[in-house]
């Protein structure tokens, strides 16, 4: 895979107060400025590297959109899409998993693909929405962990969602950056 073909992925800062809780697009948590603006520079300096455009794609929830301020503040173009946010876990989004209960949690893992948890986005409706991105090649990007991983799996030209929770990725690290070939239908 070359630069020419490829999009630069990183997973936003750990957010104040995620610790427990089931975080979607529904609960716009921050992220502490130092971690946002560290991750900023590293965006950055990946750009330099590679001599990418001084443009950043981001979600429009603060947690990413905050890493893209910072760089617009050094001079770099600013996009949100919608198509970014984390999926929405519905009535979920905010509480404990333990508020959330066993239950409803196998209820969503016995129809992992098409069960929508908390009455929200269902794995295969975050999968229709980032196929709907248009991002160029040479990209860089500033999402969540759930966009990320559905964006590897629409990557790597798979074409349903797993049935088996299991076989669902484990999405990055904050912080992490993952560099990947978006399918055709993704390119502009």
């Amino acid at each position: 895979m070359s630069a020419q073909d490829c999009v630069w992925l990183w997973r936003h800062p750990r957010a104040e107060g995620a610790a427990g809780r089931c975080i979607g697009c529904g609960t716009d948590l921050p992220v502490h400025w130092r971690r946002a603006k560290r991750l900023a520079r590293r965006v950055q300096a990946h750009a330099r590297r590679e001599r990418l455009p001084h443009r950043v794609w981001t979600s429009p929830l603060q947690r990413c959109a905050d890493v893209g301020r910072w760089l617009r503040r050094w001079g770099w173009s600013h996009v949100q899409l919608e198509a970014l946010r984390e999926i929405d876990f519905g009535h979920w989004d905010g509480r404990t998993w333990d508020q959330i209960g066993r239950v409803e949690v196998d209820a969503w893992c016995a129809d992992f693909a098409h069960h929508a948890p908390g009455g929200g986005e269902s794995l295969q409706a975050l999968l229709a929405r980032v196929c709907t991105l248009h991002l160029p090649a040479r990209a860089l990007v500033v999402a969540h962990g759930g966009t990320m991983v559905a964006l590897r799996w629409a990557s790597e030209q798979r074409a349903a969602p797993p049935s088996d929770p299991l076989a669902w990725p484990r999405a990055p690290r904050n912080g992490q950056c993952w560099k990947i070939t978006l399918p055709t239908a993704l390119q502009p």
